[in-house]
């Protein structure tokens, strides 16, 4: 599959339902990981639909990162804190009085996560806990949406696709952590949230891919790193079997799940977004397409890391979303990793990347 040079027009294909700018203008949304990978997409568009976002974040932990590549910080009333302060995340939530709340933020890494457990705890569980804390008197919320993981199953490696009703659990902190913000976000909801007739739900989304992430041992931007450096890749497990999906297909079902909630359609409150069934791509077929598409040497090295506790085999069945959201990927597959390396390849000869993310959104849209 050769690589293109501008927005992702002739990858997309047109089905499904896409989120609605006449539901998100002139909306009131605290968006928090607005600095980050996923986040930092989600207010790209938001701010192109004309919500007046409020962003609760860390400051940028890569260099680069996406939020300042895409000028992200001119686009939203952007808040610099830390979760795991209670008084400083009610201050923001009490400032920016949100009626859509979309919780992104979080310790997303899980060998960070084993190196430091009870940060990643403190942040995913607690940050979250205060944020809904904050959250359970305002009289003016329509919907709140928290993003969790595929990873909150209890995964016994049998490669069968995970259903929202399938037990929770998780071998690493990362994991745990996520499937223990699941409780919270449950027992918020049932004692706070709902009484009140404010939806509060959870999305699981898949293994996401896309332009601007930087982050440390995730696997497309180990790619870009090395391409860069002109070395081999070193790949923990290149068996290992992934969920992958576009940044713009995840982004956009839980930005189509909050106008659900907010409008009291008929969904779930937790729902899976992951990628439809097709061939299963692995992390060694995912690494050589992306550096066939970015023209970089081919190859990888396998060094096992000694008692991993890292899934090998993570599927979703995410048919419920589907059904219930008339949701569904875009841009399925190889598509996919297509897209995210014509984003690197731009980004690479030196393109604007506000323009080219923005050109990606509409084009995406637009299919």
């Amino acid at each position: 599959m050769g690589l293109g040079t501008g927005a992702v027009e002739d990858l997309v294909r047109g089905a499904g339902r896409l989120p609605d700018p006449a539901f998100w203008r002139g909306r009131r949304v605290l968006l928090t990981g607005h600095t980050g990978f996923k986040g930092g997409w989600t207010a790209l568009w938001l701010a192109r639909m004309g919500a007046e976002v409020t962003g609760l974040a860390l400051a940028p932990d890569t260099e680069p990162s996406l939020f300042a590549l895409a000028g992200i910080a001119g686009d939203v009333h952007s808040q610099c804190a830390d979760l795991r302060e209670r008084q400083a995340v009610a201050d923001i939530v009490a400032a920016a009085r949100p009626q859509i709340v979309l919780h992104l933020a979080a310790q997303p890494l899980v060998r960070r996560s084993l190196a430091d457990p009870v940060g990643t705890y403190a942040t995913n569980v607690m940050g979250t806990a205060h944020l809904l804390d904050a959250l359970a008197e305002r009289r003016d919320l329509d919907a709140v949406l928290v993003v969790t993981s595929d990873k909150v199953y209890a995964n016994a490696e049998t490669g069968d696709a995970f259903a929202e009703t399938d037990p929770l659990g998780g071998k690493d902190p990362y994991s745990a952590s996520k499937a223990a913000t699941e409780m919270v976000v449950a027992s918020f909801r049932a004692s706070c949230f709902e009484p009140r007739g404010v939806p509060l739900a959870t999305a699981r989304g898949g293994n996401v891919i896309g332009g601007g992430d930087f982050a440390e041992d995730r696997i497309v931007p180990d790619v870009v790193r090395a391409a860069q450096a002109g070395e081999a890749v070193i790949l923990r497990h290149p068996e290992a079997v992934r969920p992958w999906q576009h940044v713009l297909d995840c982004v956009g079902g839980y930005l189509v799940y909050a106008e659900a909630l907010a409008t009291k359609a008929n969904a779930d409150r937790a729902l899976n977004f992951g990628p439809e069934t097709g061939p299963a791509i692995s992390v060694g077929e995912l690494v050589a397409q992306v550096q066939g598409a970015l023209g970089a040497a081919s190859g990888w090295r396998h060094e096992p890391v000694a008692g991993s506790v890292e899934a090998r085999r993570l599927k979703l069945d995410s048919s419920r979303a589907r059904h219930l959201l008339g949701w569904r990927d875009r841009l399925p597959g190889h598509a996919a990793v297509e897209a995210t390396a014509r984003w690197y390849a731009r980004w690479m000869s030196g393109a604007d990347m506000r323009d080219v993310s923005i050109a990606d959104i509409t084009a995406y849209e637009r299919a």
